[in-house]
């Protein structure tokens, strides 16, 4: 296979976001270790899960500018530097500030992979964007799964050391070889990828007009997606952040929370494929209605039912995954729909950022409201409720107009004499 063959450069990307899953996804298996070995609180360690996302998001709208306009190469080999660096010291923190200093820098990492991939994804795939994206995406989701099983074995014989080194240093050295076969698509091939024929029955709207990440800040669609974004988002990173100590406080054994942090992430990424062809289909606004809303009953389904035994803890949290993951399939999908795909990768970078809002209610402050109140209710019924709201918002976008630039005001030139 050719190496600007797209689904070449597709292969490429799914690997180098598999690489910094762990990061994420794998961060409750060391909570409790962390806490252990330091005496630390649970909120002063989930501050750090916090910080982590906001790196990862808020990093994206710079080095998304400069990847628009460089290419991902350079940056994703700094990538593979900053995120095998970032999560192998955290094996060697002494303090709290430490801790925090560490996560950050994998962050950054995170972030340089996360919209290089993503970003040339949706130049790529412009007929199949929502099943692109979610591919794309399912990398980030479900590649926790071969970490899982390392990361718990390492934990076990040698301490979680160990595990933050062995699941640092070689995923970068993966990410850096990767990132010399990544590439952005030239001006012909993204022609080729815009004339291609779209899937039969795609609902999808498309705009035709390319929107500046500046032009796009303009509008009031944005901030309607945003918001939207931020109230989604927060569900699933609190089951990513908490299962560890919402499995504890519940009295449920080791097991279970190995079962739910196995499967989840295989539903995970299959929630970002599946709800992203969807999407291709059914159109993105009324996937999002229908996902977020059964995302809403999952997120209650934990409470009611995930509490009382180890299976239904783990099948309620697969559940939520999988009515979770399409986020971040379908919001690059209809941005990129709605403001077009020529400035993609900065563009969705600044909407990316809604996730670290998000991550400062599922991380830190979910903490403290338990920490408070003894109980996950709080921290759970208000992710159905952020949930459901932000698909009633998307099931009222479906007939709403798509962006449209300012015309732009000719002056009449006066009229000459003689």
């Amino acid at each position: 296979m050719r190496v600007n063959n797209r689904w070449f450069q597709m292969t490429s990307m799914v690997i180098a976001m598999i690489m910094i899953a762990n990061l994420q996804y794998g961060w409750t298996l060391f909570v409790k270790p962390l806490q252990e070995s330091h005496g630390w609180s649970l909120p002063s360690v989930q501050w750090a899960f916090t910080l982590f996302i906001l790196f990862q998001t808020w990093v994206q709208p710079l080095d998304g500018w400069l990847i628009d306009r460089i290419g991902p190469r350079i940056f994703l080999t700094l990538a593979g530097i900053l995120s095998g660096l970032g999560w192998s010291a955290l094996a060697f923190v002494n303090n709290l500030t430490q801790l925090y200093a560490a996560y950050a820098i994998a962050g950054t990492g995170a972030a340089l992979v996360y919209s290089g991939c993503i970003g040339s994804a949706m130049k790529w795939f412009r007929d199949r964007r929502g099943l692109a994206v979610g591919i794309i995406a399912a990398g980030y989701g479900a590649g926790t799964a071969l970490f899982i099983p390392i990361i718990a074995y390492l934990i076990s014989t040698r301490g979680y050391r160990a595990a933050f080194v062995w699941t640092g240093i070689v995923p970068g050295l993966v990410i850096m070889l990767i990132a010399q076969f990544i590439r952005h698509p030239t001006s012909e091939e993204m022609q080729q990828a815009a004339a291609a024929a779209p899937p039969k029955n795609a609902s999808a709207r498309r705009n035709e007009e390319q929107f500046t990440t500046a032009e796009m800040l303009r509008t009031p669609q944005f901030y309607v997606v945003y918001l939207m974004f931020v109230l989604m988002a927060t569900g699933g990173l609190l089951v990513t952040a908490q299962a560890g100590p919402v499995a504890k406080s519940w009295g449920l054994p080791l097991a279970a929370l190995t079962l739910a942090t196995a499967l989840s992430p295989l539903a995970n990424g299959g929630s970002r494929i599946f709800w992203g062809w969807v999407s291709d289909r059914l159109g993105r606004e009324n996937t999002m209605a229908l996902a977020f809303s059964l995302n809403a009953l999952a997120l209650i389904s934990v409470m009611t039912l995930g509490r009382t035994s180890s299976a239904l803890f783990a099948i309620t949290l697969v559940l939520t995954y999988f009515t979770w993951g399409e986020v971040f399939a379908l919001f690059p999908s209809m941005l990129a729909d709605w403001f077009g795909a020529r400035h993609a990768t900065s563009n969705y970078a600044f909407l990316y950022t809604a996730k670290g809002v998000a991550s400062i209610l599922a991380g830190g402050v979910a903490a403290l409201l338990y920490q408070h109140f003894g109980s996950w209710s709080s921290a759970f019924y208000g992710s159905a409720i952020f949930a459901l709201t932000s698909g009633v918002v998307a099931f009222a976008l479906r007939n709403a107009p798509l962006p449209r630039k300012p015309a732009v005001q000719l002056a009449s030139a006066p009229a000459a004499s003689g």
